[in-house]
């Protein structure tokens, strides 16, 4: 009987680092989109509190709490990472295994907000994106997450199928960034 070994979408692929930026792939955890139904916002609230400790993002933003992280992920819908949602969420939003869809890597490093700036058009300065900021953007060509987990890390977030350009892509960057500094 062949046997299945789960594989990570940029296996082989990372970890980077170039030029004090080191681009890794963020640990395979639970992903579960979070969409609420009609007339359920509040019960939803009430429920991830009680299950999670979270309360439901503002438009980009996030809560976290412990491992658990929920993301704002568009209009009505929050993405839990790190967790399994717990089933009482079911009564009051549609619940979505995401944990296969996604490539998820960590940037970092003095110049990593630099090395977004090449390939987004989000304004990632303090201000305009503080931590615990999120955004659904591209990324070069992409439509990707980006979550600011720290000062100098950011968490980027696309489809499985593209890992492997969203690496290109990145790597890229950085290397254009590093060339800069030269």
């Amino acid at each position: 009987m062949t046997e299945l070994k789960a594989v990570s979408p940029a296996a082989g692929l990372l970890p980077l680092s170039i030029g004090g930026v080191t681009l890794r792939e963020d640990e395979m955890r639970p992903l579960t989109l979070i969409a609420p139904y009609k007339g359920q916002e509040a019960a939803l609230a009430k429920a991830l509190s009680a299950a999670h400790g979270l309360s439901w993002p503002a438009a980009g933003a996030t809560s976290a709490n412990g491992a658990a992280r929920l993301v704002w992920f568009g209009r009505n819908a929050a993405i839990l990472v790190g967790v399994q949602a717990a089933a009482k969420l079911a009564k009051h939003a549609a619940l979505t295994d995401q944990s296969d869809a996604w490539s998820c890597v960590v940037l970092e490093g003095a110049g990593a907000r630099d090395v977004l700036a090449r390939l987004t058009p989000v304004d990632l300065r303090d201000g305009a994106f503080p931590l615990g900021a999120t955004a659904r953007t591209e990324v070069f060509h992409m439509a990707c997450s980006i979550t600011r987990l720290e000062a100098e890390s950011w968490q980027i977030m696309g489809f499985r199928s593209m890992a492997k350009t969203l690496v290109h892509d990145l790597k890229t960057a950085m290397e254009g960034v590093a060339a800069r500094a030269l």
